[in-house]
Protein backbone atom coordinates (compact mmCIF):
# COMPACT_ATOMS: atom_id res chain seq x y z
CA UNK A 1 0.00 0.00 0.00
CA UNK A 2 2.87 2.56 -0.67
CA UNK A 3 0.41 4.37 -3.15
CA UNK A 4 -3.36 4.61 -3.98
CA UNK A 5 -5.73 5.82 -5.86
CA UNK A 6 -7.86 9.21 -4.09
CA UNK A 7 -10.69 11.16 -5.43
CA UNK A 8 -9.60 14.30 -4.85
CA UNK A 9 -11.15 18.13 -4.96
CA UNK A 10 -8.74 21.02 -5.98
CA UNK A 11 -9.35 24.58 -6.14
CA UNK A 12 -7.88 25.87 -9.09
CA UNK A 13 -7.67 29.27 -11.02
CA UNK A 14 -10.36 27.58 -13.39
CA UNK A 15 -12.69 27.15 -10.19
CA UNK A 16 -13.57 23.81 -8.43
CA UNK A 17 -11.78 20.76 -10.09
CA UNK A 18 -11.89 17.03 -9.03
CA UNK A 19 -9.92 14.02 -10.08
CA UNK A 20 -8.39 11.08 -9.38
CA UNK A 21 -4.53 11.64 -7.58
CA UNK A 22 -1.83 8.96 -6.81
CA UNK A 23 -1.21 9.68 -3.06
CA UNK A 24 0.00 8.25 -0.26
CA UNK A 25 -0.91 7.33 3.50
CA UNK A 26 0.94 10.15 4.97
CA UNK A 27 -0.50 12.52 2.81
CA UNK A 28 -4.24 12.10 3.53
CA UNK A 29 -6.01 11.84 6.52
CA UNK A 30 -5.15 12.23 10.60
CA UNK A 31 -5.43 9.48 13.37
CA UNK A 32 -3.74 6.48 13.36
CA UNK A 33 -6.46 3.82 12.52
CA UNK A 34 -6.23 2.87 8.26
CA UNK A 35 -8.47 1.29 6.39
CA UNK A 36 -8.81 -0.96 3.70
CA UNK A 37 -12.05 0.79 1.80
CA UNK A 38 -14.49 -1.87 0.14
CA UNK A 39 -17.93 -0.19 -0.08
CA UNK A 40 -18.91 4.03 0.37
CA UNK A 41 -21.59 5.83 -1.27
CA UNK A 42 -22.59 9.09 -3.33
CA UNK A 43 -24.42 11.88 -0.97
CA UNK A 44 -25.57 15.17 -2.04
CA UNK A 45 -23.17 16.86 0.37
CA UNK A 46 -20.93 14.85 -2.04
CA UNK A 47 -22.22 15.83 -5.27
CA UNK A 48 -21.81 19.74 -3.85
CA UNK A 49 -18.35 19.25 -3.03
CA UNK A 50 -17.04 17.85 -6.11
CA UNK A 51 -19.08 19.78 -8.74
CA UNK A 52 -18.14 22.89 -6.33
CA UNK A 53 -21.94 23.69 -6.18
CA UNK A 54 -21.46 23.94 -2.56
CA UNK A 55 -18.97 25.24 -0.59
CA UNK A 56 -19.16 21.92 1.62
CA UNK A 57 -15.11 21.32 1.86
CA UNK A 58 -12.84 23.83 4.25
CA UNK A 59 -9.56 23.22 2.58
CA UNK A 60 -8.07 22.11 -0.72
CA UNK A 61 -7.32 19.76 -2.05
CA UNK A 62 -9.17 17.33 -0.32
CA UNK A 63 -10.27 13.78 -0.89
CA UNK A 64 -14.25 13.98 -1.27
CA UNK A 65 -16.40 11.23 0.16
CA UNK A 66 -18.29 11.71 3.70
CA UNK A 67 -18.77 7.87 4.52
CA UNK A 68 -16.68 4.48 3.85
CA UNK A 69 -16.76 1.03 4.91
CA UNK A 70 -14.08 -1.77 4.93
CA UNK A 71 -11.47 -3.54 6.80
CA UNK A 72 -9.07 -2.22 9.18
CA UNK A 73 -5.42 -2.26 7.73
CA UNK A 74 -3.62 -0.94 10.57
CA UNK A 75 -4.15 0.52 14.12
CA UNK A 76 -2.84 2.31 17.16
CA UNK A 77 -5.68 2.49 18.76
CA UNK A 78 -6.24 -1.12 20.76
CA UNK A 79 -10.03 -1.01 19.93
CA UNK A 80 -9.53 -1.81 16.54
CA UNK A 81 -7.14 -4.96 15.37
CA UNK A 82 -5.90 -5.11 10.99
CA UNK A 83 -9.00 -7.37 9.99
CA UNK A 84 -12.20 -5.30 11.62
CA UNK A 85 -14.90 -4.83 9.88
CA UNK A 86 -15.90 -0.89 10.41
CA UNK A 87 -17.29 2.32 8.95
CA UNK A 88 -16.79 5.43 9.22
CA UNK A 89 -20.09 7.93 8.66
CA UNK A 90 -19.79 11.82 8.63
CA UNK A 91 -17.57 12.95 11.35
CA UNK A 92 -16.01 15.09 8.88
CA UNK A 93 -14.72 13.17 6.58
CA UNK A 94 -14.91 14.77 2.99
CA UNK A 95 -15.26 18.44 4.61
CA UNK A 96 -12.55 19.13 7.43
CA UNK A 97 -10.51 16.32 6.62
CA UNK A 98 -9.80 13.96 3.35
CA UNK A 99 -12.55 11.05 2.69
CA UNK A 100 -14.07 8.05 1.75
CA UNK A 101 -13.18 8.07 -2.09
CA UNK A 102 -9.88 6.61 -1.44
CA UNK A 103 -8.34 3.17 -1.59
CA UNK A 104 -7.45 3.62 1.82
CA UNK A 105 -8.27 5.94 4.90
CA UNK A 106 -6.64 7.11 7.72
CA UNK A 107 -9.39 8.24 10.89
CA UNK A 108 -9.17 8.88 14.50
CA UNK A 109 -10.13 5.79 16.06
CA UNK A 110 -13.02 7.78 18.13
CA UNK A 111 -14.91 8.01 14.45
CA UNK A 112 -14.90 4.12 13.86
CA UNK A 113 -17.86 1.96 14.40
CA UNK A 114 -17.56 -1.91 14.40
CA UNK A 115 -19.74 -2.72 11.41
CA UNK A 116 -23.06 -3.57 13.72
CA UNK A 117 -24.66 -7.69 13.82
CA UNK A 118 -27.06 -7.84 11.21
CA UNK A 119 -25.48 -5.67 8.24
CA UNK A 120 -22.94 -6.48 5.71
CA UNK A 121 -20.39 -3.64 4.78
CA UNK A 122 -21.78 -2.86 1.72
CA UNK A 123 -25.56 -2.51 2.94
CA UNK A 124 -23.97 -0.06 6.06
CA UNK A 125 -23.48 1.92 3.39
CA UNK A 126 -26.24 1.57 1.42
CA UNK A 127 -27.59 3.25 4.95
CA UNK A 128 -24.69 5.53 5.02
CA UNK A 129 -24.79 9.16 6.15
CA UNK A 130 -28.36 8.95 4.60
CA UNK A 131 -29.78 6.59 6.70
CA UNK A 132 -28.03 7.26 9.46
CA UNK A 133 -29.28 10.87 9.52
CA UNK A 134 -32.64 9.68 9.35
CA UNK A 135 -32.16 7.18 12.05
CA UNK A 136 -31.27 9.68 13.89
CA UNK A 137 -34.21 11.87 12.65
CA UNK A 138 -36.44 9.05 14.50
CA UNK A 139 -34.05 8.44 17.58
CA UNK A 140 -34.75 12.23 18.48
CA UNK A 141 -38.46 12.61 17.69
CA UNK A 142 -39.01 9.82 19.85
CA UNK A 143 -37.23 10.50 22.42
CA UNK A 144 -39.33 13.47 21.80
CA UNK A 145 -42.62 11.59 22.94
CA UNK A 146 -43.37 10.24 19.11
CA UNK A 147 -45.50 7.23 18.66
CA UNK A 148 -47.72 5.92 15.69
CA UNK A 149 -50.86 6.27 17.59
CA UNK A 150 -50.50 10.31 17.54
CA UNK A 151 -51.43 10.18 13.99
CA UNK A 152 -50.01 10.47 10.43
CA UNK A 153 -45.95 11.45 9.83
CA UNK A 154 -45.27 13.09 6.81
CA UNK A 155 -41.82 12.47 4.94
CA UNK A 156 -40.85 15.06 2.33
CA UNK A 157 -38.22 14.59 -0.67
CA UNK A 158 -39.34 10.89 -0.05
CA UNK A 159 -37.47 9.80 -3.11
CA UNK A 160 -34.29 11.09 -1.89
CA UNK A 161 -31.75 8.63 -0.12
CA UNK A 162 -32.51 10.19 3.23
CA UNK A 163 -36.09 10.66 2.51
CA UNK A 164 -36.41 6.85 1.51
CA UNK A 165 -34.81 5.15 4.19
CA UNK A 166 -36.95 7.35 6.84
CA UNK A 167 -40.25 6.92 5.02
CA UNK A 168 -38.91 3.02 5.25
CA UNK A 169 -38.27 2.91 9.22
CA UNK A 170 -41.34 4.73 10.16
CA UNK A 171 -43.76 2.35 7.91
CA UNK A 172 -41.90 -0.14 9.48
CA UNK A 173 -42.01 1.30 13.15
CA UNK A 174 -46.15 1.30 12.94
CA UNK A 175 -46.93 4.76 11.81
CA UNK A 176 -48.97 5.68 8.96
CA UNK A 177 -46.30 7.74 6.54
CA UNK A 178 -47.62 10.55 3.80
CA UNK A 179 -44.99 10.78 1.40
CA UNK A 180 -44.22 14.23 -0.81
CA UNK A 181 -42.87 14.32 -4.11
CA UNK A 182 -42.21 16.13 -7.23
CA UNK A 183 -40.90 13.11 -9.37
CA UNK A 184 -44.23 11.59 -11.09
CA UNK A 185 -43.88 8.10 -11.73
CA UNK A 186 -42.67 7.39 -7.89
CA UNK A 187 -45.83 6.27 -6.68
CA UNK A 188 -45.09 2.68 -7.14
CA UNK A 189 -41.98 2.90 -5.52
CA UNK A 190 -42.70 4.94 -2.52
CA UNK A 191 -45.76 2.58 -1.62
CA UNK A 192 -43.53 0.01 -2.21
CA UNK A 193 -41.22 1.73 0.85
CA UNK A 194 -44.62 1.64 2.81
CA UNK A 195 -46.03 4.82 2.01
CA UNK A 196 -50.27 4.83 3.05
CA UNK A 197 -50.08 7.96 0.38
CA UNK A 198 -48.23 9.65 -1.75
CA UNK A 199 -48.76 13.49 -2.13
CA UNK A 200 -47.63 15.41 -5.43
CA UNK A 201 -45.77 18.59 -4.29
CA UNK A 202 -45.84 20.41 -7.84
CA UNK A 203 -49.45 20.84 -6.76
CA UNK A 204 -49.56 21.58 -2.99
CA UNK A 205 -51.46 24.25 -1.61
CA UNK A 206 -49.27 25.64 1.17
CA UNK A 207 -52.00 28.43 2.36
CA UNK A 208 -50.64 31.99 4.07
CA UNK A 209 -52.00 31.55 7.70
CA UNK A 210 -49.74 31.37 10.52
CA UNK A 211 -52.01 28.22 11.72
CA UNK A 212 -53.37 26.30 9.05
CA UNK A 213 -55.48 22.79 9.44
CA UNK A 214 -53.25 20.16 11.62
CA UNK A 215 -52.37 17.48 9.22
CA UNK A 216 -49.25 15.67 10.98
CA UNK A 217 -48.27 14.30 13.96
CA UNK A 218 -44.71 14.67 12.97
CA UNK A 219 -42.90 14.92 10.31
CA UNK A 220 -39.14 13.93 8.59
CA UNK A 221 -38.07 16.88 6.06
CA UNK A 222 -35.32 16.76 3.77
CA UNK A 223 -36.47 20.02 1.81
CA UNK A 224 -36.23 22.93 3.84
CA UNK A 225 -37.52 26.68 2.78
CA UNK A 226 -41.27 27.02 2.02
CA UNK A 227 -42.10 23.53 2.64
CA UNK A 228 -40.48 23.34 6.11
CA UNK A 229 -41.87 26.53 6.74
CA UNK A 230 -45.51 25.19 5.41
CA UNK A 231 -45.11 22.25 7.83
CA UNK A 232 -44.98 24.03 10.43
CA UNK A 233 -48.22 25.46 9.89
CA UNK A 234 -50.13 22.21 9.58
CA UNK A 235 -48.08 19.81 12.09
CA UNK A 236 -50.93 19.52 15.06
CA UNK A 237 -49.95 19.85 18.69
CA UNK A 238 -47.11 18.74 20.03
CA UNK A 239 -46.29 17.26 17.06
CA UNK A 240 -42.36 16.76 16.24
CA UNK A 241 -40.64 18.05 12.46
CA UNK A 242 -37.00 16.95 12.01
CA UNK A 243 -34.92 18.76 10.28
CA UNK A 244 -32.57 17.00 8.12
CA UNK A 245 -32.27 19.15 4.51
CA UNK A 246 -32.13 22.11 2.35
CA UNK A 247 -33.01 20.65 -1.37
CA UNK A 248 -35.37 23.39 -1.67
CA UNK A 249 -34.01 26.58 0.18
CA UNK A 250 -32.14 27.01 3.66
CA UNK A 251 -34.47 29.92 4.54
CA UNK A 252 -36.81 29.30 6.81
CA UNK A 253 -40.21 32.23 6.83
CA UNK A 254 -43.15 31.40 9.30
CA UNK A 255 -43.85 32.84 13.12
CA UNK A 256 -43.79 31.82 16.49
CA UNK A 257 -47.72 30.78 16.14
CA UNK A 258 -46.80 26.76 15.60
CA UNK A 259 -44.89 26.51 18.90
CA UNK A 260 -46.34 28.71 21.71
CA UNK A 261 -50.29 27.52 20.19
CA UNK A 262 -49.72 24.04 19.03
CA UNK A 263 -46.53 23.34 21.38
CA UNK A 264 -44.84 22.04 17.97
CA UNK A 265 -41.02 21.01 18.50
CA UNK A 266 -38.36 21.66 15.28
CA UNK A 267 -35.61 19.22 16.06
CA UNK A 268 -32.40 20.13 14.61
CA UNK A 269 -30.49 16.77 13.56
CA UNK A 270 -27.24 16.90 12.91
CA UNK A 271 -25.58 13.40 12.22
CA UNK A 272 -21.72 14.65 11.76
CA UNK A 273 -20.85 15.36 14.75
CA UNK A 274 -23.01 12.83 17.23
CA UNK A 275 -21.97 12.22 20.43
CA UNK A 276 -20.22 8.79 20.67
CA UNK A 277 -22.49 6.51 22.87
CA UNK A 278 -25.37 8.10 20.88
CA UNK A 279 -23.56 7.35 16.93
CA UNK A 280 -23.41 3.74 19.05
CA UNK A 281 -26.78 3.67 20.16
CA UNK A 282 -28.07 4.60 16.57
CA UNK A 283 -26.02 1.98 14.58
CA UNK A 284 -27.38 -0.91 16.66
CA UNK A 285 -30.81 0.14 16.07
CA UNK A 286 -29.86 0.09 12.41
CA UNK A 287 -28.89 -3.43 12.78
CA UNK A 288 -31.84 -4.51 14.07
CA UNK A 289 -35.34 -2.55 14.34
CA UNK A 290 -34.55 0.27 12.20
CA UNK A 291 -32.96 -2.12 9.37
CA UNK A 292 -34.45 -0.44 6.45
CA UNK A 293 -36.90 -2.94 4.93
CA UNK A 294 -36.41 -1.58 0.96
CA UNK A 295 -33.05 -1.18 1.56
CA UNK A 296 -32.36 -2.75 -1.78
CA UNK A 297 -34.45 -1.01 -3.58
CA UNK A 298 -33.52 2.11 -2.20
CA UNK A 299 -29.77 0.92 -2.87
CA UNK A 300 -30.52 0.04 -6.45
CA UNK A 301 -27.54 2.07 -7.97
CA UNK A 302 -23.89 0.40 -7.83
CA UNK A 303 -20.53 3.09 -8.72
CA UNK A 304 -17.44 1.35 -9.68
CA UNK A 305 -15.15 3.28 -7.77
CA UNK A 306 -13.04 4.00 -11.12
CA UNK A 307 -16.44 5.37 -12.41
CA UNK A 308 -16.84 8.08 -9.82
CA UNK A 309 -16.72 10.83 -12.26
CA UNK A 310 -20.31 11.69 -14.44
CA UNK A 311 -22.54 10.78 -11.14
CA UNK A 312 -22.40 13.72 -9.39
CA UNK A 313 -24.24 16.78 -12.20
CA UNK A 314 -27.37 14.28 -11.95
CA UNK A 315 -27.68 14.21 -7.98
CA UNK A 316 -27.61 18.11 -7.81
CA UNK A 317 -29.76 18.59 -10.30
CA UNK A 318 -32.41 16.22 -8.16
CA UNK A 319 -32.35 13.31 -11.08
CA UNK A 320 -31.41 10.72 -9.18
CA UNK A 321 -33.55 7.57 -6.37
CA UNK A 322 -32.35 6.37 -3.31
CA UNK A 323 -28.85 5.88 -2.65
CA UNK A 324 -25.90 5.11 -5.14
CA UNK A 325 -23.39 2.71 -3.08
CA UNK A 326 -19.70 3.25 -4.54
CA UNK A 327 -17.68 -0.63 -4.53
CA UNK A 328 -14.01 -0.82 -4.73
CA UNK A 329 -12.05 -3.61 -5.98
CA UNK A 330 -10.98 -6.42 -3.55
Amino acid sequence: MEYFKAYRVHEEQEGIVARFDTVSIDEVGTGGVVIRSVSSDINYKDALAVTGKGRIMKRFPLVAGIDVAGYVHSSDDERYAPGDPVLVVGCGLGEATDGGFAEYVRVEGDWVVPLPEGLTLRESMAIGTAGFTAAMAVQRMEDNGQTPDMGKVLVTGATGGVGGIALSMLADLGYRVSALTIQPDSEEYLKGLGAAEVIDGRTLQMGTRALEKGLWAGAIDAVGGETLAWITRTTMSLGNIASIGNAGGANLSTTVMPFILRGVNLLGINSTYCPVPLRGKVWSRLGSDLRPRGLEAVASSKVLFDDLPGHFDAMVRGETRGRMVVEFKE
